[in-house]
């Protein structure tokens, strides 16, 4: 049998929200000899639930040769006959404004049902609407092709990475911008689709929305749900990355992310609505051939 470790180390916890936690002589088991305190502090986090944690500070640590004692279980998804759907998709309309600056959508009739009335039988006529936009409209998906050349486009990017995921929902605390590792940490995100809800999606269409102080994703936070093997991760800003003049154009989790197939969904909308868990999410937008993001209807549905 290989050996087994386990740390021993005393812990102090700020929570974003206030208030704070104390542990003394912790043991936790871990994945080998080593563990530097930033990896310590995400596996203390995630094995004792602590939502909100904005900052571990961590002493006295020793580690052990001790078989391992097992992780506090995960809750499983709930269950019944029932069910209910929750729209997460803000509505495209003539001119609205997504990204300021960028081109509004324009909505409009090919065929009116006048005119197609010359066309078929008395009584018989129909409407064939027009729209004209950029991809980046409303709630939209990106897949690899964005970012990356040679990266899968809307048809390459698979079905089992956009519908009917189960989900996860991780309530970001008002005033904070950076989703980072250690707020990710208490999540189990494996094989789900992510959904960061920041609450911002309030400010939707008017100035405040793209505000610099907008809530984003950070490239350690990305390189965590990568690890950790997020299927899909969304979130109801204006983007999952940093905007503000500070980043410099960089953009580490679009990056991260989809250089490891794993889809965005940005411009959610409504994840209050969801429970923490236990529902199932799908944004799949058309099979187009040679673009890398389009608008979806995305939803979840939520058992009974």
């Amino acid at each position: 049998m290989s050996s087994q470790w386990r740390a021993q180390f005393d812990a102090e916890v700020t929570f974003a929200n206030g208030g704070g936690l104390r542990t003394d002589g912790f043991r936790l088991d871990i994945p080998g000899r080593e563990i530097g305190d930033d990896e310590l502090a995400a596996l203390f986090v995630r094995h004792l639930g602590l939502l909100m944690a904005a900052e571990v500070r961590i002493s006295g640590k020793t580690i052990i040769e001790e078989p391992h004692k097992g992780g506090r279980g995960v809750v499983g998804e709930a269950s019944g006959g029932g069910r209910r759907l929750v729209e997460l998709s803000h509505v495209i309309t003539d001119r609205m404004v997504t990204l300021p600056g960028w081109p509004a959508p324009r909505i409009s009739e090919w065929l009116t049902r006048e005119a197609s009335r010359a066309n078929y039988a008395p009584g018989t006529e129909f409407q064939v609407g027009r729209i004209d936009l950029i991809a980046n409209t409303g709630t939209y998906l990106d897949t690899p092709a964005h970012r990356y050349a040679e990266g899968a486009d809307l048809a390459g990017t698979p079905l089992d990475r956009l519908a009917d995921l189960p989900g996860i929902v991780v309530r970001v605390p008002a005033g904070i911008r950076a989703i980072d590792r250690l707020m990710l940490a208490p999540y189990d995100v494996a094989g789900r689709a992510v959904l960061l809800h920041t609450g911002w999606d309030a400010h939707f269409g008017t100035d405040r929305y793209s505000a610099p102080e907008a809530p984003h994703l950070t490239g350690d936070g990305a390189r965590a749900l990568v690890e950790a093997g997020a299927a899909l991760v969304g979130i109801d800003s204006i983007n999952i990355d940093d905007m503000s003049p500070a980043a410099a154009g960089e953009r580490p989790a679009h990056s991260t992310l989809l250089a490891a197939g794993v889809p965005i969904v940005e411009h959610l909308t409504g994840l209050d609505a969801l429970p923490p868990e236990g529902f199932r999410f799908t944004a799949a937008p058309p099979m187009v051939a040679g673009m890398g993001t389009f608008p979806v209807r995305a939803f979840a549905v939520v058992p009974a």
